[in-house]
């Protein structure tokens, strides 16, 4: 069974894990951060904007039931790309939208990707989600991991602000595919 890597930044991690953990071909979504210049940072250091972080979420998947060009295009849907300072009602550094890519091959697909989405018309603001190498992902506390099952209603209140931005931006798509 083959298996790969996606590592996505958009916004307070929590609410990130969700739509891609309920998608078939997932294996495992993690919370955690990534981009910095700090080994094993604990949340607190990252929400001091000190350690360089991104609260992200690193997904392992089958890539023979799911692509990667899926994945990205499922993170389109869930994280604002034209907002570079933060997310919603999440701002700052440790909360910018990114892909981090795994290898060539990736950053070849998530580009291609961005290139579209800002030719698509779909924005009035310009895509500026980054596009980065991975770092070194650093698997936050064990509290952080699956929050939406842990804590369902202060998800479902936290994901108010990405449901509306879905409604405006993406009401085709997640009409077609019933997200």
């Amino acid at each position: 069974m083959a298996e790969d890597t996606a590592i996505f930044a958009g916004g307070c991690f929590w609410c990130m894990v969700e739509p891609f953990d309920s998608m078939p071909g997932i294996k495992k979504v993690r919370s955690g951060y990534t981009g910095g210049h700090v080994a094993n940072p604990t949340y607190e250091e990252v929400c001091s904007h000190t350690t360089g972080h991104t609260e992200a979420v690193k997904i392992w998947f089958d890539p023979d039931v799911i692509s990667y060009k899926e994945l990205v295009d499922l993170y389109w849907l869930v994280a604002d790309p034209t907002d570079a300072t933060g997310q919603f009602a999440d701002r700052g550094d440790s909360y910018r939208p990114v892909i981090f890519v795994n290898s060539e091959k990736q950053r070849e697909i998530a580009e291609e990707s961005k290139k579209a989405l800002a030719a698509s018309g779909r924005f009035d603001r310009p895509i500026v989600t980054s596009i980065e190498d991975a770092k070194p992902f650093y698997e936050a506390e064990e509290y952080h991991q699956d929050f939406y099952k842990k804590d369902p209603f202060r998800e479902t209140m936290m994901m108010v602000p990405r449901k509306q931005y879905q409604a405006k931006y993406w009401e085709d798509k997640i009409h077609d595919e019933g997200k």
